[in-house]
């Protein structure tokens, strides 16, 4: 019986410890499973993230070697083809002149077709229009090839060659844009110069420093030089031109549309004088037309009031004021004037 009991309570107090224990442990459990979950969360969010940053290194890189691989290829497209090298000075030229603040079809023109007066065909690559119909003629010319094999030597010997056909061909160049003669085309009034544009300055700067004669060559050739930083110059000039043009153009219409006003009031005050006369002129008319109403003797106005009182029928009556003004002025031009000696004698007598 005692064991029975024992065994019962130990039972019961088995069963109370474990449900305290549950009690206790569930709540932990359940911070555990989230935890767990979380992490499990995270991890995977992480796992994407870092997968699509890897693939986004992965496009990086690829995009990096196409911009490698392309800048290769520009580079050796630009050292073996001629029209490449052009068609890139020419692309460096137009972005200047969209920067100078000019603009295209109106200040310049980019690849006009202009005739020679033996027939033949011209296409310059820039025509830059100044103020009074006066232009500019700027043609690229690009010497990449020796410039760049001068740059990438470093033997003595080979560098001063390279250099040597790097000027060379800067002449040439020169020699064959003055044959052109672009400042004496038809269509065009340019100046007395042609631009020519090197879009790579080094390359100018070191030609111009080891030939000491360039600039006269091109200068007696009617050639000028210019490299990015001197066109854009010369291109801000161009456009102040323009503003002051246009700002001159302004004054002189202003001055025109004064001097018009300035007419307009003469003939206006000449007008208002003339109307002013013709009012002063019909005011003397009124006057004297009211003089033969109201002055004198039988004046009209008397007469026709007579008229009425001896009995003529009448619908309306003359204005009481009219008929006084007419009596008044009747009897004061009908009153007899002192003599002067008369006046005389009393105001010696008054004196006395």
């Amino acid at each position: 019986m005692a064991n029975d009991l024992l065994e019962a309570k130990s039972k019961s107090l088995s069963q109370s410890s474990k449900e305290n224990i549950t009690a206790l442990l569930s709540p932990l459990q359940e911070k555990i499973t989230q935890f767990e979950k979380r992490v499990e969360e995270t991890y995977d969010k992480e796992s994407k993230e870092r997968f699509s940053l890897v693939r986004e290194i992965k496009a990086l890189q690829d995009l990096n070697n196409k911009i490698s691989e392309d800048a290769i290829n520009l580079t050796n497209a630009l050292k073996s083809d001629n029209k490449a090298q052009g068609t890139w000075g020419e692309f460096v030229l137009e972005s200047i002149l969209e920067k100078s603040g000019l603009t295209k079809g109106r200040e310049y023109e980019v690849q006009v077709a202009l005739k020679a007066e033996d027939g033949s065909k011209s296409q310059p690559d820039v025509i830059v229009h100044l103020p009074e119909s006066r232009d500019i003629v700027i043609d690229s010319k690009v010497s990449l090839k020796a410039w760049d094999a001068f740059c990438s030597n470093e033997q003595g010997a080979d560098k001063d060659a390279l250099l040597k056909q790097h000027i060379a061909s800067v002449r040439q160049h020169v020699k064959t844009l003055s044959a052109k003669d672009y400042q004496n085309l038809s269509g065009i009034n340019s100046l007395d110069y042609v631009f020519l544009f090197m879009p790579v300055e080094a390359a100018y700067s070191t030609a111009v420093q080891m030939d000491r004669d360039l600039f006269q060559y091109a200068f007696e050739r009617n050639i000028i030089f210019v490299v990015p930083s001197t066109l854009l110059t010369t291109l801000r000039t161009v456009q102040n031109l323009w503003r002051l043009a246009q700002q001159n153009q302004n004054a002189n219409e202003i001055a025109d549309r004064a001097g018009a006003l300035y007419d307009k009031f003469v003939a206006f005050v000449e007008d208002l004088e003339e109307v002013g006369g013709r009012i002063d002129a019909t005011r003397k008319s009124f006057e004297k037309a009211r003089n033969k109403l109201v002055s004198g003797r039988g004046n009209l106005v008397r007469r026709a009031e007579a008229l009425r009182q001896l009995g003529a029928k009448t619908s309306k009556k003359q204005s009481a004021k009219l008929v006084d003004v007419a009596d008044d002025v009747g009897e004061t031009e009908a009153a007899p004037q002192p003599e002067q000696g008369i006046e005389g004698n009393v105001e010696d007598d008054t004196r006395h």
